[in-house]
């Protein structure tokens, strides 16, 4: 009786051991739990937003800003200066259009929602050509580029159609996606700049905004 009465002291015994240590391990991982929250450091891609912060910044701040549709920040700087060639051979420079109302509007002939676009910067250039202003189409096609010339005429556009290169499109900052469009005022500062398709109406908008500035 005494030998039954030991065992089962022993058991109890054992079983409060185990409980005690599982408690205090318990314990000690939600220390260690809270001690690594506490320290806790979130970490951001190197390549994020162009390893910039005040880029990153800039696309929290501002969903709409250049930085959040992945495009480099060239509002209030003097465009970049480029001298590109019509398909058909023509010279055309930027500084030729010097005081008018500038939409540089990349784009190319396989890009469905360039052609989707397309017909609204037609119906803008002739409604606001009178007042100073012009589009100038940049395409990013390959060549041959006879087929730029025979999808624009086939079109009907009716401002300078010209043949872009990597130097023209690492200018102003890469251009990864299309139709990518910046929007120069008379004093030859980029205004707006947008990335993909936008409403005709807020391209209405963007030009009205160049139009109201003045020329250097």
């Amino acid at each position: 009786m005494k030998r039954n009465l030991l065992v089962v002291l022993i058991l109890i015994l054992g079983i409060t051991l185990m409980l005690w240590s599982g408690v205090s391990a318990y314990r000690e991982r939600r220390i260690a739990l809270q001690q690594a929250e506490a320290n806790h450091v979130a970490l951001v891609p190197d390549n994020a937003a162009g390893s910039n912060p005040n880029t990153v910044a800039a696309a929290d701040a501002d969903p709409d800003s250049p930085a959040a549709q992945g495009l480099l920040d060239l509002r209030g700087k003097l465009a970049p200066g480029f001298t590109l060639k019509t398909p058909d051979g023509k010279k055309v420079s930027l500084a030729d259009y010097k005081g008018k109302a500038i939409l540089v509007n990349f784009w190319a002939t396989w890009c469905a929602p360039c052609k989707l676009e397309m017909p609204w910067l037609i119906d803008l250039q002739q409604r606001y050509a009178a007042q100073g202003f012009t589009v100038l189409g940049i395409s990013e096609d390959d060549p041959p580029f006879a087929q730029v010339s025979t999808f624009a005429q086939k079109m009907g556009v009716n401002y300078p159609v010209l043949i872009g290169d990597d130097t023209v499109g690492h200018a102003y900052g890469g251009v990864d996606g299309l139709p990518t469009s910046y929007y120069i005022g008379r004093d030859g500062k980029i205004v707006v700049e947008t990335a993909g398709l936008v409403s005709k109406s807020e391209i209405e908008d963007n030009i009205k905004k160049i139009l109201a500035t003045k020329g250097s």
